[in-house]
């Protein structure tokens, strides 16, 4: 039995449409039974900030795929919460449960400086996965592209911003490493698959390019026809701009906190994936066709 947590998210439906198509039992943690689409599984109801819920959902499970957390926070959830305290709760219940594998899902560039507040919670979190005596592995993703609301939708809504002219942030050579959520659920399926074969690593993972924000933009822009001109915007400025989005708009393309790793390269060997699973990933632009589709059905 595996159980998945975060099952209904952005990475989570991909996971387990991979695991249930192999043939594997799996069960969902899904704060709701209802009108949820996860078909062939069980549901256990709760989520990470209750206990209880999780003692009964790690009941009889071998392996955990622990996949919640949060990227921006809100009053009622925040990094320590969900990121941290969630872990935290995840694991305990998973030790008493006898739970043979935990399966973590981090970031690329998670670190325990509290500059950073994302990167920090995900770096706290994983020393919690390292420490808790339970047989683990832990993936770490450069950004993640594919179907659902993700990094590129992110950047589509900074592109339809403003009718002419888009904004780079400072000169737009921060480097990422674009990985498909289906490749980053492949990662997951063979983990599973062979548990053994990962037990007690970090692993850093991306896609097979190297691409800097504005080559990222540039590629967005050609998938989907928007052709506007690119601003280079000094960093002081952007910070402003952020801070007055932030405050007038509820859900802005950038966030203060995102805007703090911003200022570092997020990749790694551009044969990771090959090398720890064994295939070939797929290529930013090769993986966008899902976009055109949902830009097709705005219309």
């Amino acid at each position: 039995m595996i159980l998945v947590t975060g099952a209904t998210g952005y990475v989570g439906r991909h996971v387990v449409k991979m695991l249930t198509e192999a043939g594997m039992n799996v069960r969902c943690l899904v704060r709701s039974t209802k009108n949820t689409e996860l078909a062939g599984v069980e549901l256990v109801q709760g989520d990470v900030t209750d206990p209880v819920s999780l003692a009964v959902a790690c009941t009889g499970v071998d392996i955990v795929i622990h996949l919640v957390a949060i990227i921006r926070e809100s009053k009622n959830m925040t990094y320590e919460c969900i990121n941290i305290n969630g872990t935290k709760n995840v694991l305990k219940a998973a030790k008493e449960g006898g739970v043979k594998h935990f399966i973590h899902m981090s970031a690329l560039g998670a670190i325990t400086d509290p500059r950073y507040k994302y990167a920090y919670s995900k770096g706290v979190a994983e020393v919690e996965v390292v420490n808790s005596g339970i047989s683990y592995t832990i993936l770490r993703p450069s950004v993640i592209f594919g179907p659902g609301f993700g990094f590129v939708d992110r950047l589509l809504q900074a592109l339809r911003m403003t009718p002419t002219v888009v904004m780079l942030p400072g000169d737009g050579s921060v480097k990422f490493q674009p990985i498909s959520v289906k490749d980053v659920a492949q990662c997951i399926l063979k983990i599973v698959q062979s548990p053994g074969n990962y037990r007690n690593k970090v692993i850093d993972i991306g896609g097979p390019e190297h691409l800097t924000y504005e080559q990222m933009l540039d590629i967005l822009m050609e998938v989907t026809g928007i052709k506007k001109a690119k601003l280079p915007v000094p960093m002081p400025l952007v910070k402003i701009a952020v801070k007055i989005m932030e405050r007038f708009m509820n859900d802005p393309p950038v966030t203060t906190v995102e805007l703090a790793q911003l200022g570092k390269d997020n990749i790694t060997s551009k044969n990771a994936v090959k090398k720890h699973f064994g295939f070939t990933p797929t290529k930013f632009s090769e993986g966008l066709e899902y976009i055109r589709y949902k830009l097709k059905n705005e219309k």
